[in-house]
This record gives structure tokens, sequence and C-alpha cells, in this order.
């Protein structure tokens, strides 16, 4: 379960924090220090790995991503914890899309079997694979409705139909979260990418979206609601805009919309 906004410890925390670690807390980096491929440049790797651990003791790290490695991930959140002024625990993040060491069908695939049970188990062996690598957040699922062939990432998302995309993204929510979000193989989801992000003109990426209201509470916010309900804490921004407005800044979006 989410903290309640005004937690006292969370609070106290806050109010103890500089400008800079603020920074550091929204702050997430390519992890140098369980790279995925160690044995490509090793040397480079150990001065990427040396790098890192001092930015995470300086406080301008709250997060890393698409790393593996139980081991050396501790040793990363031992600095953490123990090394800095805080010591608030780093979050690592992946993009793990469909399977971990076993691989499954990608999303689209395993969406034509219309089958959301099997979505959710596919998720959870996922999960359990996931965290037993030090992984505690997947940047998954993609819920954009996708409607142009075009798009490069069709392939992730559950293809065309609303009712059938917001099926699939409950159903990997659950599987992702497990039955406690506290559970050491739970798996931290993320809904993506809000908001319209299949929607981009003539299937081009990062492209812009010129796109009515009605048409996106209609199709493009179904599944992203249903996530929420679902228990998703956590939530991408997408990479276009919308009607010139970029998702990533766009108040009306974020703000007066999402929250």
């Amino acid at each position: 379960t989410m903290m309640p906004r005004d937690d006292p410890q969370i609070e106290s925390l806050i109010s103890r924090m500089t400008i800079e670690e603020k920074a550091g807390q929204l702050t997430i980096l390519a992890d140098a220090v369980r790279p995925c491929n160690p044995d490509i440049n090793p040397e480079a790797n150990a001065r990427g790995a040396k790098d890192m651990l001092e930015q995470i003791r300086l406080g301008n790290v709250g997060s890393l991503f698409n790393g593996v490695g139980a081991a050396v991930g501790l040793e990363a959140q031992r600095v953490a914890v123990e090394e800095t002024r805080l010591g608030i625990p780093l979050i690592f993040a992946s993009d793990v899309i469909h399977g971990m060491w076993t691989i499954f069908p990608i999303p689209l695939g395993e969406s034509a079997s219309f089958d959301p049970d099997l979505a959710e188990r596919t998720a959870r062996a996922t999960a359990v694979e996931a965290t037993a690598s030090g992984i505690h957040w997947t940047f998954a699922p993609m819920v954009d409705v996708a409607r142009d062939q075009r798009w490069g990432r069709v392939a992730e998302s559950s293809g065309e139909d609303v009712h059938l995309g917001v099926k699939m993204a409950v159903a990997r929510i659950r599987g992702f979260h497990g039955s406690d979000l506290k559970a050491q193989d739970s798996l931290l989801a993320t809904p993506k990418h809000f908001a319209a992000y299949g929607a981009v003109t003539a299937g081009m990426e990062y492209n812009f979206v010129d796109i009515s209201e009605p048409e996106l509470r209609d199709i493009h916010l179904p599944a992203f609601k249903a996530s929420f309900e679902a228990g998703a804490l956590t939530v991408m921004s997408a990479f276009n805009d919308i009607a010139g407005v970029p998702s990533s800044g766009n108040k009306w979006l974020l703000t007066d919309l999402l929250r």
C-alpha cells in the first residue's frame, strides 16, 4: 500500500533535504554498477561502477535502471543506506517486458490469445525471476492502444481493442505485483505511456499527436484508469506532445487529469 501524503517520517525526511538531494532522488540513471554486459569493455565498466558509487554517495542518484545482479546490487544499496547523509535506499528498475530469464511471447502475441489469466501468470513468473535478480521495478506493461501498423512499438502493446487492452493491463499488473507489494517477489509495475503515445501521427516514433479530448478519454485513457484501480503506483509519461504540449510538461495531462 502507498504511504499517506502526510506520513510523519516522509515529511520529516523531505524537510531535511537540500534542493540537490531532492533532485538526486528524482534522478534515474543507467546502471553502471551492474551492467548487463559486464564482459564487454571490463576496464571501462569498472571505472563506470566506481564513478556511479561515488555519485550515489553524494546523493545524486535515486534509482538505477537496466542492471542485473542481486549481490552487486546489495553493495550499491549499502552505499546508499550507510554512506549518504539521509540513508535513502535506491530503487533498481529495468525494462522487463516479456520475461526475465524465461522468455514469453511479445505482449502483442500474448494478447492474441485473448487470455488475461495467461498474461497474469507470465507476469508473475517474470516478477519472481526479476526480483531474484535484484530488480524492484519494471517499466511495463505498455497499455497504449495501437492502431497504426507503421508504429514500431505496436509489438509492445495489446493491440487496437480498448476492452482487451484494459483486461490485459489489469492482468499484467496483478501478475507483477502479486498479492503483497511488500513481498520479496513483488515487482512494481509501470503502465505506460501517459498518454496517447499509440496515436502518434503517421506512426512515427516520438511524433506529435493531434487528438480530440473525447477520443483521448474513450480510447487511450481507459487502460490507465483500470491500471490504477488494479493497484499501479507508478506511471511513465509519454514521449509525444498533445496539441503542441509535451506530455512530460503538460500540466493539464499530468496534474489536472492524472493526479
